[in-house]
């Protein structure tokens, strides 16, 4: 960490200029040391330096032509998009000829932050740390009209390098770029809400912003996860080598800097702070917006985010298995089929390896369950296949001709009773204690997404198959009581 010299010291004028030129050498290299040294008053805290050494890896990545991506999780007023702003100067000063597209929902972020640069490189202690990033007409008097000129676009005097912002679904055509910076690509909850600005905002980040890259580009990500099919869980399904940083404003266990409970920033937000906004937010807006965990704005039933996704799992440690199947009344009545495969572990967790869903005629549901079943039994040793049983002479004829069908798989009908959400309960209470494990799998996101919304979604055959499985594997081997504590 550098320092500059306190105003009153003992030290010569020489000594005083070599100290001061040693914390600008250290500032060139160290991007902590440069905040320090353009940002002396800054209130330096651990997650301040963590990110900074976060940043200073992934300009290290870029250098190196490794195309890294990383997201930025953090509640709102902490530093982050300030922190980000001295990166991409401190960027600019490393190579001037680096060119930078910083994009958002709002023009008026983009305009902020293309003045704080002008700021920071008019500075004269960013003059001394990097001599050769300039901007145009630097004399003082021509500040303002600079200002209004280059509101969108800033150039580096004498490099090819540039600054540049935009909003999503701004036009970018004609433009490259080397580091492109996203700054909360939706506006809120409503928005992310909206599967039509959730397609049209990814469509724009792919097609349009990450089609500009060259082939070094870095991608610097600063997200507000509303939802979990946002950008960013769109991102992270197919590239998840991405390096997510997550900074809940409030830990909830303990972590390497802080223990559970702890505000992420107590200087700036602390406890009593950041609790009042507790209590006048919805749960889903905490967990959105302090906490960085999107669930459902219709309920908390499922955090979503207590689900691990695990890529195997040792089949040595499973005592039971069921693929629990619940049907679509026909193939017409615009339901899914859905089909859990869950396993019950002997360490007390519960695994689901894998869901079929779709719409299908009769015929094609029946061949799919089958193929699911014989590869079920090919690696499950004790395995059931469970039929949930709708109420009415129909559902009783549907569900002993399934039995029928797939007797060699041991199938058994489920005549279930009482209310949707009741017969969830012990389920939820498990994914709630982070008990629930989903094998990685392309399933993985629609079946969050519908957990997410239970019990307010346009569908829950996913919840219902899922919450099926577990009360049957509970049964199985004891019963569930009512405070979800395994007895018997």
């Amino acid at each position: 960490m550098v320092q500059y010299p306190p105003e009153k010291t003992s030290l010569n004028e020489g000594d005083q200029q070599e100290l001061k030129e040693l914390g600008f050498a250290t500032a060139r290299r160290e991007f902590y040391a440069y905040r320090s040294v353009i940002r002396p008053n800054m209130v330096k805290t651990w997650w301040q330096r963590h990110l900074a050494e976060n940043l200073q890896w992934f300009y290290k990545e870029m250098t190196e032509g490794k195309r890294p991506t990383m997201v930025i999780q953090a509640p709102p007023q902490h530093g982050k998009t300030e922190q980000v702003t001295d990166f991409i100067s401190w960027v600019a000063g490393q190579d001037p000829n680096i060119r930078t597209i910083f994009g958002s929902y709002s023009d008026e972020l983009g305009v902020k932050v293309n003045l704080s640069l002008q700021r920071i490189y008019d500075s004269e202690r960013y003059k001394d740390v990097f001599e050769l990033t300039k901007l145009n007409d630097t004399s003082a008097s021509s500040t303002a009209a600079r200002w209004l000129r280059n509101s969108t676009i800033l150039e580096y005097v004498g490099y090819n390098g540039s600054f540049r912002n935009t909003t999503v679904m701004g036009q970018i055509n004609g433009m490259g770029l080397d580091l492109g910076v996203i700054d909360d690509p939706m506006k809120g909850r409503a928005e992310a809400q909206s599967k039509v600005m959730r397609d049209k905002t990814w469509s724009w980040l792919t097609d349009d912003f990450f089609g500009r890259f060259s082939d070094k580009a870095g991608l610097l990500m600063i997200m507000t996860r509303w939802h979990m099919d946002d950008p960013l869980g769109r991102w992270i399904e197919h590239f998840p080598q991405t390096r997510v940083l997550r900074y809940a404003a409030v830990a909830t266990k303990n972590e390497r800097f802080r223990r559970k409970g702890e505000p992420l920033f107590p200087e700036m937000k602390p406890l009593e702070f950041l609790n009042q906004r507790k209590k006048v937010l919805t749960n889903a807006g905490w967990q959105s917006i302090y906490q960085q965990s999107p669930i459902a704005a219709g309920g908390d039933t499922f955090p979503t985010e207590r689900f691990k996704v695990i890529s195997s799992f040792d089949r040595s440690k499973v005592r039971n298995s069921i693929r629990y199947v619940d049907k679509a009344s026909s193939d017409m009545s615009g339901d899914y089929t859905a089909a859990v495969l869950m396993h019950d572990m002997r360490d007390g967790g519960t695994v689901i390896e894998d869901v079929i869903r779709g719409q299908w005629p009769v015929s094609e549901r029946e061949a799919r369950l089958m193929q699911a079943a014989e590869s079920d039994k090919a690696t499950c040793q004790r395995y059931s296949i469970w039929f949930e049983q709708e109420p009415g002479s129909g559902g009783k004829e549907s569900a002993e001709a399934s039995v029928r069908r797939f007797k060699k798989f041991g199938a058994f009908a489920d005549k279930v009773t009482g209310a949707k959400e009741i017969r969830a309960e012990p389920y939820a209470g498990a994914v709630q204690n982070g008990d629930v494990s989903l094998v990685a799998g392309g399933w993985n996101r629609a079946f969050l997404e519908e957990h997410e919304q239970f019990p307010v979604g346009t569908h829950d055959d996913q919840v219902d198959a899922a919450s099926g499985a577990f009360n049957k594997l509970a049964e199985s081997v004891g019963k569930y009581d009512r405070s979800l504590a395994w007895v018997g």
